[in-house]
């Protein structure tokens, strides 16, 4: 594609071939721009969703989520291309100085931050959307060594919490929230807020959650008594139950 454009008495001839975009006066690279623009969103989203990131420097040079994010890039392109090997060199070396483990077949959205990410673990064919949030030790992973998808799916705005892990073939809907420890293995509409283990549907509504408000998210698993303690109050009264009949014949035998 060839255009131009007039500056005064100069005329600028520009023509688009491929990725790059050749001027008068040289070549710009517009992959190299989308990778600017891309990492001025991922800081932008850490300063908003993080109150201890203090400036732009901190976030880039200690924020290991953002580190392991941007060398999946590199590890992801080899991946698709064959050099699978080599893909899984940079992803252990991403481990390696970061202590997060993102398998280069998974894919990643935009804007995904990974707080703290400590122990994060993330599978091959695992997909992620844009504006996610993992806390640290969250497992996307698989449940045998079925071949083919086997990893979850996981839809836009979702936040999973410390230790969570989401196993199998599945998908959490948009905006869907996933309590700290844990185990998701069915998938989750949009929206839904998910505890326990194994994990279950515990609120369902409109209202967004922000992404930091993980004491919103409890008061959701709270606001209906849990199974468990409903299964003990019934133990408790047929335990009642039994004591009671065997009195009654004891005291039959005895008459």
């Amino acid at each position: 594609m060839r255009s131009q454009a007039m500056h005064g008495k100069q005329v600028y001839t520009v023509q688009q071939s491929g990725n790059r975009i050749r001027t008068g006066s040289g070549s710009i690279d517009i992959g190299r721009i989308t990778e600017l623009m891309s990492l001025g969103e991922y800081i932008k989203t850490i300063k908003r969703e993080d109150p201890a990131a203090k400036s732009t420097l901190e976030i880039l040079l200690c924020y290991q989520g953002l580190h392991a994010v941007l060398l999946h890039r590199p590890a992801h392109w080899l991946y698709r291309r064959g050099f699978y090997v080599l893909a899984r060199f940079v992803s252990n070396v991403a481990r390696f100085l970061t202590a997060i483990e993102i398998h280069p077949g998974a894919k990643i959205g935009k804007r995904l931050f990974i707080d703290h990410g400590l122990g994060v673990v993330i599978g091959e064919t695992a997909e992620i959307g844009d504006d996610v949030l993992l806390y640290q030790g969250v497992t996307l992973g698989g449940t045998g060594g079925e071949c083919g998808k086997r990893h979850p799916t996981l839809g836009n705005g979702v936040v999973v919490g410390t230790g969570a892990s989401i196993l199998g073939n599945i998908r959490l809907g948009n905006n869907a929230k996933v309590g700290a420890g844990s185990v998701v293995v069915h998938s989750v509409p949009d929206g839904a807020t998910v505890v326990g283990i194994p994990g279950r549907v515990v609120k369902t509504r409109d209202e967004t959650l922000g992404l930091l408000e993980h004491g919103r998210v409890a008061a959701c698993a709270e606001s209906e008594p849990p199974d468990i303690e409903r299964l003990n109050d019934r133990i408790g009264e047929l335990e009642a139950l039994v004591r009671y009949l065997l009195e009654e014949r004891v005291g039959q035998a005895r008459g």
